[in-house]
């Protein structure tokens, strides 16, 4: 009964589809957290600035420039979308949205970083569950790629025999040269 007290009615799907693959790392930017959070993007960034030693660069790291063009690039945006996007975001990978309730008190923000962390958590479950059929994908095509060369192979093979056969059937229709008794 508690833990359905501490649910907050938002879909998964929609703090799913805000997690991005940034350097290589699933994050989530300041301003869909502030949305999630019900504060502004601002006050987000202030909060994290004046606790700063609370978000080393594997917790948290503001996106480039570059990085933001071409993170930008990658979606068909509206023009107000782009122009909440004026400055580069801050970057928040799993841990830094955990760290991120310890500096935000409010009862919503703990709500909303229970349900991210657990998706978080699904997100690294099902990965770990489709490991093994990843593998054993990557087992056939390599099967296949052999299997393929082997092919090759014989098919190097047959035409060796029929320019043999060809050789052979060609020397005995030749009209042969020499005394004849």
């Amino acid at each position: 009964m508690a833990e359905n007290k501490l649910r907050i009615s938002i879909p998964d799907e929609v703090i799913m589809s805000k997690i991005y693959l940034i350097r290589d790392k699933k994050v989530m930017l300041d301003r869909d957290l502030a949305e999630l959070y019900g504060i502004e993007t601002k006050v987000l960034k202030q909060t994290v600035r004046r606790n700063i030693n609370r978000f080393p660069s594997d917790f948290m790291f503001e996106m480039s420039l570059g990085e933001l063009h071409d993170w930008r690039s990658q979606f068909v945006t509206s023009i107000t979308d782009k122009m909440g996007l004026r400055y580069p975001p801050f970057c928040f990978t799993e841990h830094g949205v955990l760290m991120l309730s310890s500096v935000l008190n409010s009862d919503r923000a703990i709500k909303v970083n229970i349900q991210i962390i657990r998706i978080f958590t699904k997100i690294r479950e099902l990965l770990l569950a489709h490991k093994d059929i990843l593998l054993q994908i990557e087992q056939m095509q390599k099967k296949i790629a052999e299997h393929d060369n082997n092919i090759l192979l014989i098919f190097e093979y047959i035409k060796e025999l029929e320019q043999g056969k060809k050789l052979k059937t060609d020397q005995q229709h030749h009209n042969k040269i020499g005394f004849k008794r």
